[in-house]
């Protein structure tokens, strides 16, 4: 079974982050990282450039979560059915809106 076929691996159901590089009609990311310490779960693969990256197809799954006080984190694996991506406080900054306190 390839990552992609995983099941365990969440998809990133939506991003409505504007500003991101893998953004492009949904997240073009192979993957990806879910992290922060700001109170927030920031999206650590957030890119901000003018110029588009990532794959052909939608295929973006959460790979990894660092954010241990979410309730849908087990041992640093997202076990959420999907997530969503968005806007956070500032400029350069998406966030899991899927985060949810244990």
């Amino acid at each position: 079974m390839t990552t992609l076929e995983n099941p365990a691996m969440p998809a990133v159901h939506s991003c409505t982050v504007s500003g991101c590089s893998y953004n492009h009609d949904g997240c073009h990311a192979f993957a990806i990282t879910v992290r922060g310490d700001n109170g927030a779960a920031d999206c650590g693969t957030f890119i901000p450039l003018s110029t588009k990256g990532g794959l052909e197809k939608v295929v973006a799954k959460v790979g990894a979560c660092s954010r241990v006080d979410c309730m849908h984190n087990a041992s640093l694996e997202c076990t959420a059915p999907s997530v969503r991506i968005g806007p956070g406080v500032g400029e350069h900054v998406a966030n899991c809106l899927t985060y949810q306190t244990s």
